[in-house]
């Protein structure tokens, strides 16, 4: 069976695509349908949403962060035994990185040659709908961003008359209404200031909210005419986490023709955080960690005092530890157990959140004291793409590595780098940290596109050496 898709997008950030996206993978799913969630773009918070919405996996589909060659073969393996892969945008559907536009909802859409579905906020506006409409219809962004508009869901309308002269509007434009959403309160997420409180902290609230934006939907949108339009993913290689380790009769390759690994892995246990304070990581990081031989156990920060017994190496990803810095400090266990895991030698790869739960401190409160810096929390943003080149060999990269990741974070860390920083980019200074077996940064990478990085990294763990090249297909 191959999934249709289809593409939740809008004209701007804010318009209700992520009420829209969510509420009808929940609807689609209480039906019947299996539905298989997608977000375009680096952001960690929308699938976490997506994943209680649909009961499966929300995954991202980022073309800067993993190569457009890639889009559609990481949607084949999401969607795999999925009906409907229901795909939501990012900011307004045709903004993506600044420079060159690359990572839009367009350009993802293109990809996969699926329909868009355009959410549009109607406060304020009457039959000017149908002027945004017509400018939607005939943009030209581009020939990897051209798209076809099945239609438009209004949200936030005031009134039975307002519906009225809207979808007059939308007719003028020549776009069918698929639904029409009213202004409500109720379905308002906790945010702060990297946008929604994930579902994790949410807990059953979010479950609640997720239920509410289903409700919502389904009595005001007209699933049957959005499912409709749908296309089928377009015919091609499926990703897979043991293609891209190279795994194939027992062996590892980091890359076709590369050096090999022994043909039997020895499953070094590597501990990867979760629970609430560290949610920021992708589904298929965890996947290619296991395709490389690595047996996979969650560890809680808030909850587990140890690491468990046998731990050849550790993630901590990024997330919200600023929000839980207390009860991280008072777990004087594990924070020693990190330390003495991280001073051994053996290989700990930190992003962002976790960069700052290795540091001496965090806003004054003591952390595992693994790097000599401090942290603080700051009001000022740092976001953006980055092409970036390792400069200190780890149990990740050799030096020279070339990656492409994300920066998203309003804390800053004092000294930024260390003697032997991770990462370099032009106009910015020395970034990160590699100490020992220490790979720490604020940049977010995307594992799918450095599958051998992982490879590499499970091999270090395993205690087998750190030659191999950090790049691979995939």
């Amino acid at each position: 069976m191959t999934a249709r898709a289809v593409v939740v997008a809008a004209p701007a950030s804010g318009s209700g695509k992520t009420t829209v996206a969510t509420g009808l993978m929940a609807a689609l799913r209480r039906r019947g349908t299996s539905v298989a969630p997608f977000k375009v773009g680096p952001d960690y918070i929308d699938p976490g949403y997506h994943t209680l919405a649909a009961g499966r996996p929300g995954r991202n589909l980022d073309p800067v962060l993993v190569g457009a060659e890639r889009i559609a073969p990481l949607a084949r393996h999401g969607a795999a035994g999925a009906e409907v892969a229901v795909v939501e945008g990012v900011m307004g559907l045709f903004d993506g990185r600044i420079a060159d536009g690359a990572g839009s909802t367009a350009q993802v859409a293109n990809l996969l040659g699926a329909p868009v579905v355009l959410v549009v906020d109607c406060r304020g506006q009457s039959r000017s709908l149908a002027a945004v409409l017509h400018g939607f219809r005939s943009f030209d962004a581009g020939e990897d961003q051209r798209v076809r508009l099945a239609g438009v869901v209004l949200n936030r309308v005031g009134s039975a008359r307002h519906e009225e002269v809207l979808r007059a509007a939308a007719d003028e434009a020549g776009l069918p209404v698929l639904g029409a959403l009213p202004r409500l309160d109720a379905l308002a997420v906790p945010s702060r200031h990297l946008g929604l409180v994930t579902a994790a902290e949410h807990g059953d609230a979010a479950v609640a909210a997720v239920d509410a934006m289903a409700e919502l939907v389904a009595a005001h949108v007209d699933l049957d005419a959005i499912v409709a339009p749908a296309e089928p993913l377009p015919p091609g290689p499926v990703w897979n986490p043991a293609d891209a380790v190279g795994v194939r009769s027992g062996s590892v390759s980091a890359e076709p023709g590369g050096p090999r690994l022994p043909d039997t892995p020895s499953g070094p246990l590597v501990a990867v955080f979760g629970g609430p304070a560290f949610t920021f990581g992708y589904a298929e990081h965890v996947e290619l960690l296991a395709a490389a031989g690595a047996s996979v156990v969650t560890v809680d920060p808030l909850r587990d005092e140890a690491l468990p017994p046998g731990t050849a190496a550790l993630v901590l990803p990024g997330g919200f530890p600023e929000e839980h810095v207390a009860a991280l400090a008072a777990n004087t266990p594990l924070r020693e157990a990190v330390r003495a895991l991280a001073v051994s030698g053996a290989p700990v790869h930190a992003e962002c959140g976790g960069l700052l739960f290795l540091c001496e401190s965090l806003d004054g409160a003591p952390m595992c004291g693994v790097l000599p810096a401090t942290a603080a929390m700051g009001g000022r943003l740092t976001l953006g793409y980055r092409d970036a080149v390792a400069v200190t060999t780890s149990p990740l990269f050799p030096v020279g590595a070339r990656v492409t990741g994300h920066e998203f974070h309003h804390s800053t860390l004092t000294p930024r780098a260390g003697a032997d920083p991770a990462w370099g980019w032009r106009g910015g200074q020395p970034e990160g940290f590699v100490a020992g077996g220490v790979h720490a940064s604020y940049l977010h990478t995307h594992p799918a596109a450095h599958p051998g990085a992982v490879a590499r990294f499970v091999a270090v763990a395993a205690g087998r050496p750190a030659d191999l090249p950090a790049h691979a297909g995939g």
